[in-house]
C-alpha cells in the first residue's frame, strides 16, 4: 500500500502551495485536493504543478452535476496542467441518475482529454462496479479497513467483465491527530450525514460516520492505523487539521513515519 496526502480546497490555492513539494520528498505517490463552491480543486492542483516535480496531481471529485466534460477541459488546457500526472476524480454529485451520469461522463472526457487518468468515485457496490469496468481507478469515500476487501473486490468484478486486468484501488481515509482529533472527525461526519446520498451509505453500511478514519492522540501510532486499510493500493491521507501548512504538515510526516510531533 503506498500513500497519498489529500487537504480540502482552499479559496485561496497559494495558501498551501508549497504543500505538494513538501510531500514529494516525504515519499507521498500523490496530492489531492476536493473540489466545492469555496475552494476551487484545478486550481489548487496548478499550485501544487508549480511547485513539484513527480508527484501525482488530483482532484477528488468534480461532480458531474457541477462540471460538464467540455469545461472541465478547457479549463485543464486553461491552467497548463500536466496532463501526465494529472488524475481526475469524477463523480455523479447529485445527478438522479448517478451510474448514467457516470457512464456518459467518463466517455466524454475519454474523448476530450485522451491519455488522462480517471478516477470514478464510489461508496456502493454498484458504482464500484462501473468504476472498475471503466475507470482508471476508483476513489473510495468513507470506507471502512473491513468495507475496503468487499469494495476492492466489486471493482475489480466490474473490471474483469470488460476484459481489464485490474483497476487501481485508491481511498480516502480521514485522519486526526492530536489533541481535539475526535471532535474534528465527528464534526465532519456530521456535515455528511446532513447530505442524503452520504446519509443512506452510513446507514447501508451500518457504521456510525464518526468512527470511520483513524483518530489518534499519539501521532506516532498512525502508520500502524493505516496499515488496518491494506486493501488499497494508495490511502489517501486526508488531513482534518487547521489549514495552515504548519498543521497539515505534522499530519503527513507521522503518517509516512517521519517526525510524529504534535
Amino acid at each position: 500500500m503506498e500513500l497519498g496526502l489529500g487537504v480540502a480546497a482552499e479559496p485561496d490555492p497559494d495558501l498551501l502551495a508549497p504543500l505538494a513539494g513538501e510531500a514529494e520528498a516525504l515519499g507521498y505517490v500523490s496530492i489531492w485536493s476536493n473540489d466545492h463552491y469555496g475552494g476551487e480543486g484545478l486550481l489548487q492542483l496548478s499550485r501544487w504543478a508549480a511547485n513539484s516535480h513527480t508527484i501525482d496531481l488530483c482532484v477528488g471529485v468534480l461532480a458531474l452535476d457541477r462540471h460538464h466534460p467540455s469545461e472541465i477541459a478547457d479549463r485543464i488546457e486553461e491552467l497548463g496542467l500536466p496532463r501526465t500526472r494529472l488524475v481526475l476524480g469524477i463523480g455523479a454529485g447529485f445527478d438522479s441518475h448517478p451510474l448514467a451520469s457516470v457512464r456518459s461522463g467518463v466517455e466524454e472526457l475519454r474523448r476530450l482529454l485522451p491519455g488522462t487518468r480517471l478516477a470514478v468515485a464510489a461508496m456502493g457496490p454498484k458504482m464500484c462496479r462501473l468504476a472498475g469496468e471503466v475507470g482508471d481507478a476508483v476513489l473510495l469515500n468513507w470506507v471502512t479497513p473491513e468495507g475496503a476487501p468487499r469494495a476492492r473486490e466489486a471493482v475489480l468484478q466490474g473490471a474483469r467483465a470488460v476484459g481489464k486486468e485490474t483497476t487501481q484501488i485508491i481511498g480516502y481515509v480521514r485522519v486526526a491527530a492530536g489533541e481535539g482529533a475526535q471532535e474534528r472527525l465527528s464534526a465532519e461526519a456530521a456535515m455528511y450525514t446532513r447530505l442524503p446520498h452520504y446519509a443512506r451509505h452510513f446507514e447501508a453500511i451500518g457504521v456510525d460516520p464518526s468512527t470511520i478514519g483513524v483518530v489518534v492522540e499519539d501521532p506516532a501510532t498512525l502508520p500502524a492505523q493505516l496499515a488496518a486499510y491494506r486493501a488499497l493500493d494508495v490511502a489517501v491521507v486526508r488531513v482534518l487539521s487547521d489549514r495552515s501548512m504548519e498543521s497539515v504538515l505534522v499530519v503527513a510526516r507521522a503518517a509516512i513515519g517521519k517526525d510524529a510531533q504534535v
